[in-house]
């Protein structure tokens, strides 16, 4: 199949693996749209996106805007080879596309979704499974409409969640299998061979954007519980508790010992990780 003509928009690491899934498969997107160039780390360095930094190792030409304005919309349009873009591929970008934007490619845009549609649309599908102590996840290629992960499906692919599986690990994987599936998905889409297939509507549940205080725990609270959010969390916005003086001490590691939570590791306010057992010494 000769290269498709085709825009990434994206933004984090999670947005790289589709790309590199891609690249192994010879999809090698024209243009890719990502977010500005940010302040990052605790020095506060700005920084570019992961996915502005792919872009420039790879010799892809790269747009960075603020919004996606009409100059911007038209911008886009007016790079496309031969005059007319085949698709475009969505996978974390961070902003919602306008509908000026999606009726621009020929086939469509396609997205990846971490989660079995229309289970989990929105924000937090994959830190949501792990909190709702799923037993199984997937990832889901659609075709993106108007509204929120609300377009017909392409594909899917289910696999279990270990039990002890954090974020960051479920993460990853999941980008990984949906970088391969869009890459076996795109040249049967594009040739006709795959029929886009209507979601279960009725049966559509919704994750939400996760915010810095869902990260507060109650040690009181159901071990189970409380060991999910640890894994869910994991990573951003973290998991934590107050001590009776006041001093936040943020959870790194934690099990279950005899129905009960153990917190192996712990980062104290303004000091460095430690076990656990070593923070009641000081």
């Amino acid at each position: 199949m000769e290269n498709p003509k085709f825009v990434f928009f994206g933004t984090p690491a999670s947005s790289v693996i589709v790309l590199e899934k891609l690249k192994e498969d010879g999809l090698i997107p024209r243009l890719i749209v990502t977010a500005p160039d940010k302040p990052q780390g605790r020095k506060m360095i700005i920084s570019p996106p992961p996915v502005a930094i792919w872009a420039r190792e790879n010799n892809v030409a790269e747009l960075q805007p603020e919004k996606l304005t009409d100059e911007v919309i038209e911008k886009i349009r007016g790079k496309a080879p031969q005059g007319a873009w085949d698709f475009f591929v969505v996978v974390a970008y961070g902003y919602i596309l306008p509908q000026s934007l999606l009726d621009i490619p020929k086939k469509g845009v396609l997205n990846v979704h971490p989660s079995l549609l229309p289970k989990y649309r929105g924000a937090s599908p994959i830190r949501t499974a792990i909190l709702e102590g799923e037993e199984k996840t997937g990832v889901s290629v659609m075709v993106i409409d108007e509204e929120v992960d609300h377009g017909p499906t392409l594909s899917s692919e289910t696999i279990e969640i270990d039990s002890s599986i954090g974020a960051i690990s479920l993460e990853r994987r999941l980008f990984e299998i949906g970088g391969k599936l869009l890459a076996n998905t795109i040249p049967k889409w594009l040739s006709g061979s795959i029929e886009p297939k209507e979601q279960k509507h009725e049966e559509a549940s919704f994750s939400n954007k996760i915010k810095r205080e869902n990260g507060l725990i109650d040690l009181e609270d159901d071990a189970y519980k409380n060991l999910r959010k640890i894994r869910a969390y994991e990573g951003w916005p973290g998991t934590y508790f107050f001590t009776e003086s006041g001093t936040r001490v943020k959870i790194i590691d934690a099990e279950i010992e005899h129905d009960k939570l153990k917190i192996n590791r712990v980062i104290p306010e303004g000091k460095n990780e430690m076990r656990y057992e070593d923070f009641f010494k000081n």
